[in-house]
């Protein structure tokens, strides 16, 4: 199965430079957002990702789409990384997050940057992890994005992709999509200022491969032992390989 191409404005432009200015738009109340509208519960999402990491053995991580930071001072939190580099395609989110990073003062730890997941400058086989947390639905080509994760990684070194993904049980399916197709876009409207961002969520999350098809395109890019864990019925999904 295909990832649909969803973009998050009606007018001209890739996907990746919807997706840029988008989060450009809503990086000043992005935190809050994720607060609300999850109602906190994608803050023990992210330990949860992390937890399928191990302290001692994965010394550089790399955090990809990390946006303001979150999963990059959550892996600090429990792993004690010797480094973790954050990079997001939006210089926006990135100012946010820096601001975070300095005021925890971990700077010295926590390095972030502006730059595309499709095309990262690092050299190959250099980070022992990398993660992605809610920011693959987001990538303009979701294989390519993922090779470069590959590419990056050391030999035996592990993905962690946190993702939303659709409930499939009754009466559970039903709720969750009526929140998230009219509630959850009606709240990040008024608070964001940006009347498409939190619809594209919602038709971003109908079109990304998940489950099965997604661990089916993390072996298609050279992943193996891949594996998925389905989180608070089915709302997000972990999903874990192996270079």
């Amino acid at each position: 199965m295909a990832s649909e191409i969803v973009k998050p404005y009606d007018q001209q432009g890739s996907k990746k430079e919807q997706v840029t200015n988008m989060f450009d738009n809503i990086a000043p109340k992005y935190d809050l957002l994720n607060r609300l509208l999850s109602l906190g519960i994608d803050t023990i999402w992210r330990k949860k990702a992390i937890n399928k990491l191990t302290k001692g053995q994965h010394r550089r991580i790399l955090d990809v789409a990390t946006g303001t930071a979150d999963m990059a001072v959550e892996i600090n939190k429990q792993l004690s990384p010797d480094e973790v580099v954050g990079l997001d395609i939006s210089k926006e989110m990135i100012h946010y997050g820096i601001k975070k990073v300095e005021k925890k003062a971990l700077s010295k730890i926590i390095k972030l940057e502006v730059g595309d997941s499709e095309n990262m400058r690092f050299e190959s086989d250099l980070f022992d992890a990398s993660t992605v947390a809610f920011g693959v639905r987001n990538f303009g080509n979701l294989e390519k994005g993922l090779s470069e994760m590959h590419r990056v990684l050391k030999p035996e070194g592990k993905i962690v992709v946190l993702e939303f993904s659709r409930p499939r049980y009754f009466p559970f399916k039903q709720l969750f999509n009526f929140y998230f197709k009219y509630i959850l876009p009606s709240i990040g409207k008024k608070t964001s200022k940006d009347k498409k961002a939190y619809k594209y969520l919602y038709e971003s999350v109908q079109a990304f491969p998940d489950y099965d098809n997604f661990a089916d395109v993390l072996k298609k890019v050279g992943f193996r032992s891949v594996e998925w864990d389905s989180l608070s019925l089915g709302i997000c999904t972990i999903y874990t390989g192996i270079k």
